[in-house]
């Protein structure tokens, strides 16, 4: 059984890092490069960077703050927050990032997935999926969470896959941010759907909440902000109760 992986997230808006709950009410949770190495040291074992105004703003991913992020890091770094283009992958990659998260663009033009992943393969190519319930369906939005989409999670993650995404990046709106548990009705639903690899993300709060969202989720990599941004619980300590459990982790030695 392949390790699962533990991913830090920094969300970035003008060049710091910010945390909120369901996506509003954003407060600063530190320094972008500084969070970085830190995670590097701790022995994260990934690092997701979102510019969150990006889209909104109509414009790249900060350049520069990739830059000192990715001069910390000896991790993958994958980057999103107005990717929209080849070009804007390229300008992303060229900072430093190893994989690119697109979330609004391919709902406006899903051939991106595809051109993208012909360019620099589908391991660079993570589709964010940000889902909220909807009655028995999960309605899914663009835009940092403030665009409904007409569809719903499941039938756009086995798309994404079809065109050649090579992982999924979903997030429980719901549950962002509450520190009430990751959803794994929600992660199960689209782990089951795709063969590609699924993290799931929003709502880690307790060393449990790892533990079920790995089993009853059937998550490939659980991603967290907060637990980890305000040094709630520690990576190495978090990686020895998993293992601990039988869920294989990359260890910090």
């Amino acid at each position: 059984m392949l390790a699962k992986r533990l991913i830090a997230c920094l969300d970035v808006r003008d060049g710091a890092v910010v945390k909120g709950v369901n996506f509003e009410d954003l407060r600063d949770a530190g320094d972008p490069a500084a969070l970085a190495a830190r995670y590097n040291a701790e022995g994260i074992d990934e690092l997701v960077v979102l510019d969150v105004t990006a889209t909104i703003e109509s414009r790249r991913a900060l350049a520069e703050t990739i830059r000192a992020i990715s001069r910390q890091l000896f991790i993958p770094l994958t980057v999103g927050g107005g990717i929209r283009s080849l070009d804007d992958a390229k300008a992303a990659i060229d900072a430093g990032a190893d994989k690119v998260s697109i979330n609004s663009a391919p709902l406006r033009d899903p051939a991106l997935i595809a051109a993208l992943a012909h360019v620099y393969g589908s391991q660079a190519v993570v589709v964010a999926i940000d889902a909220k319930r909807n009655g028995e369906t999960f309605s899914i939005f663009s835009r940092s969470g403030t665009s409904l989409e007409t569809r719903d999670a499941i039938g756009w993650a086995r798309e994404a896959e079809d065109r050649g995404a090579g992982e999924i990046l979903l997030t429980s709106i719901d549950r962002d941010g509450t520190k009430a548990g990751f959803d794994c009705e929600l992660t199960a639903a689209v782990s089951d759907a795709v063969r590609i690899p699924v993290i799931a993300s929003g709502g880690a709060g307790t060393l449990e909440h790892f533990e079920q969202v790995f089993r009853a989720g059937r998550a490939d990599a659980a991603l967290a902000a907060s637990v980890f941004h305000f040094s709630e619980h520690a990576v190495a300590d978090l990686k020895t109760y998993l293992s601990a459990r039988g869920i294989p982790m990359r260890l910090v030695w």
